[in-house]
């Protein structure tokens, strides 16, 4: 049985990554780890614990450990590997937020640094199979050149979340050179779905919109988003976790298998045309090296306003607003706040060339679902 650790396992991504997981046909040990941080209301973070609880309940062949911790405290990361041979770590664990990290720099130091030295450390003195860990398309800061692609520089980051996130790219570049830890870094693009975390702008004004308050909208309307929804980050990341850089297929691409047996990671008929060299699959690296940057966007960038006709649409629809409700009343456009740029748009050809997936989950079928789960949560 693959062991499988989790970081940020109670998080919005961490959480539907090990629900997946254990709808999977090839049994799996899971170990999440997750602080439960204030940093929004710890109550969404137990609902998705008691879900992935209930799911394990049901999925007996799985088995699921959680443990309450972070990854910035060295000594309980050192033991949970001391004590664990993982075949795949994901680090999904990270203080988030580009606003929060111009107020409470701090946390992202503590966090997002020296919490993945503490996992690079931990791979390297426990070796592991593969380290999966996420990035941001905040990383790209105010790249002119759109889509943003893997191949782009990155080296003008405009908050200090995108500097964490950009550092821990090359802290791991530099593990997977010197200690030969295979290492692929997600750059993900708006992530968003039921149970997300309330901070994220749809989210964010729902709750106000629900309560009569005014909603901001930055850069008087002029930004577009590369909305990315859930069930695509984490069918993407399955497939990464299927197959490490510089390695062929692994039994762990069993992993990308439905419930009911369904299709691989990599599709057997797709092989030939969707593998090439590692030469040519690991971007800006050298060849030798078992490193990989993927980006996973929609590739679809929505404006902002035309978001909000579609969000306001949908929470009508599913009965969280009234029909009459006067939206424009309940609008203010404003200039763009620090730490934001003005569109994301992801490039994820390479993604779609090495595991034969991109993102297409429609902006509305995404928000539809949000809007019906938030209904029923909030009822």
């Amino acid at each position: 049985m693959k062991k499988i650790l989790v970081t940020g396992a109670a998080g919005f991504i961490g959480a539907n990554l090990v629900l997946r997981l254990l709808r999977g046909s090839e049994p799996v040990e899971i170990v999440g780890l997750d602080n439960l941080n204030d940093y929004y209301d710890p109550s969404l973070k137990e609902y998705r614990l008691n879900l992935i609880a209930s799911s394990a309940s049901e999925h007996p062949e799985h088995s699921w450990n959680f443990i309450k911790g972070s990854i910035a405290d060295r000594v309980l990361v050192e033991k949970l590997f001391g004590e664990n041979e993982f075949d795949v770590v994901v680090n999904l664990a990270a203080q988030a937020g580009v606003r929060y990290s111009i107020e409470n720099p701090d946390v992202y130091m503590e966090s997002n640094v020296m919490g993945f030295y503490n996992i690079l450390e931990a791979c390297r003195r426990h070796p592991v199979g593969h380290l999966v860990y996420a990035s941001s398309s905040s990383v790209y800061g105010g790249n002119k050149k759109v889509p943003f692609s893997v191949d782009d520089r990155v080296d003008n980051p405009v908050s200090l979340y995108a500097a964490t996130k950009k550092s821990n790219e090359l802290m791991a570049y530099c593990y997977s050179k010197l200690y030969g830890i295979p290492t692929t870094g997600l750059r993900f693009f708006t992530v968003y779905g039921p149970a997300g975390r309330p901070d994220m702008a749809y989210f964010g004004f729902t709750d106000k919109l629900r309560r009569g308050e005014t909603i901001r909208i930055f850069n008087y309307g002029n930004c577009r988003r590369d909305f990315t929804y859930i069930d695509d980050i984490v069918e993407g990341l399955v497939r990464v976790m299927g197959r490490a850089p510089g390695a062929e297929i692994s039994p762990l691409a069993a992993l990308g298998r439905n419930d009911k047996g369904g299709v691989p990671v990599i599709p057997s008929e797709a092989k030939e045309s969707v593998i090439p060299s590692d030469s040519e699959r690991i971007s800006s690296a050298a060849p030798d090296v078992p490193y990989a940057i993927y980006n996973i966007g929609g590739g679809q960038p929505e404006n902002l306003l035309e978001f909000v006709q579609i969000l306001q649409e949908e929470l009508v629809r599913a009965g969280v607003l009234s029909a009459d409700y006067d939206f424009e009343a309940h609008k203010e456009l404003v200039p763009m706040q620090p730490g934001d740029v003005p569109v994301t748009y992801a490039d994820s050809s390479a993604l779609e060339r090495d595991f034969g997936f991109t993102p297409h989950i429609p902006l509305r079928e995404g928000l539809r679902k949000f809007a019906e789960w938030y209904k029923e949560y909030y009822a």
